[in-house]
């Protein structure tokens, strides 16, 4: 076995330990300088990628103050003439055709008229007091069949919302399956069902005068002035000022649509309860009133006799009336 001497061997570390000194007191400048410039260039790269990003953000944020601009602007405006159609008195015939009716405005009149003939004629065989007789006239010829026709309106609408999310349905997916917007409200005006139908069939008759679709859309709160067909003119024109998915912004409207409708439905049902006591206590008068005639005539024929029972039967309405309004003001709600 050789054996190393201690002290060879420590001379050697120590020289060892002296050359890697020496080499890097000569070379540390050097080395630090790199550093430096290393240190230095990648500061120089971070701040050109950070000064990419901050363009890119404020590009980012540029557009999308004006694409929110340019929604609020078509919002305004389209509010603003939403205001200005509702601020017109509705004539007889956008009434008739609300309605769905095909007769015109002079035959309309003249069956009121005729209507109001027949109960005058009746009023007068029976021979009831002059008073009644007008009174009778009136009601029948401007007050029934104005009734009449608002009725059939409200039920014509009320049919209208219960198909329009269906048809809001065909129309994403057509879309999804590459028709355009167009070609899917001809679809509904097709094969759908009325008045849903007839409603997008004008649509489609406005689009072939000229109109835009925006347009067209908007034309159609005229024959069905509601808050779900405004809120679908203006997704429309939204979406063909400022662009994106329509077929998600139809559906999301079509989700509305149908919550509106099950609030609507729950509303009614939890408000059954106040309109059916509201019906008692207004029918009560009336019902108590028939009772007592019945059974004692002449106990109930001195308020018709009488210039003071006469006073009393007005005063009574007055009240009735205006606690008929209170109640009716207090079981409706608007959604």
């Amino acid at each position: 076995m050789f054996g190393f001497d201690p002290i060879v061997l420590a001379i050697v570390v120590l020289a060892a330990v002296s050359a890697g000194a020496v080499a890097y007191a000569l070379l540390f400048s050097r080395i630090e300088t790199d550093k430096k410039s290393a240190s230095r260039i990648n500061r120089v790269k971070s701040a050109e990628s950070d000064r990419v990003k901050v363009k890119a953000a404020r590009d980012r944020v540029q557009e999308l103050s004006k694409r929110r601009k340019s929604v609020q602007d078509n919002l305004k405006d389209l509010e603003k003439r939403q205001h200005e159609k509702t601020k017109k008195t509705v004539s007889m015939k956008a009434r008739l055709v609300q309605a769905g009716l095909t007769i015109t405005v002079a035959k309309f009149y003249l069956i009121s008229a005729i209507f109001a003939s027949v109960l005058l004629f009746v009023a007068v065989v029976v021979g009831v007091s002059w008073m009644v007789m007008v009174g009778t006239a009136v009601v029948a010829g401007l007050g029934l069949p104005r009734w009449v026709l608002g009725f059939l309106i409200k039920r014509r609408q009320n049919k209208f919302l219960n198909e329009l999310p269906n048809a809001l349905d065909v129309i994403i997916r057509s879309i999804k399956s590459g028709l355009p917007l167009n070609d899917a409200i001809r679809l509904i005006a097709t094969e759908g069902t009325e008045p849903v139908k007839s409603e997008f069939r004008r649509v489609i008759e406005a689009q072939q005068v000229g109109l835009s679709i925006p347009d067209a859309c908007a034309r159609m709160t005229i024959h069905m002035p509601l808050q779900e067909v405004n809120f679908f003119a203006i997704v429309i024109a939204i979406q063909s000022q400022a662009g994106g998915n329509l077929s998600e912004a139809i559906g999301n409207l079509s989700k509305v649509l149908r919550e509106r409708r099950k609030m609507k439905a729950k509303v009614t049902a939890l408000s059954m309860e106040a309109k059916a006591s509201a019906y008692i206590i207004g029918a009560l008068p009336f019902i108590v009133a028939t009772l007592v005639y019945l059974t004692s005539p002449s106990y109930m024929m001195i308020l018709f006799t009488d210039p003071r029972g006469h006073f009393i039967m007005g005063f009574s309405a007055i009240w009735m009336s205006i606690g008929i309004f209170v109640m009716r003001k207090m079981i409706s709600f608007d959604i």
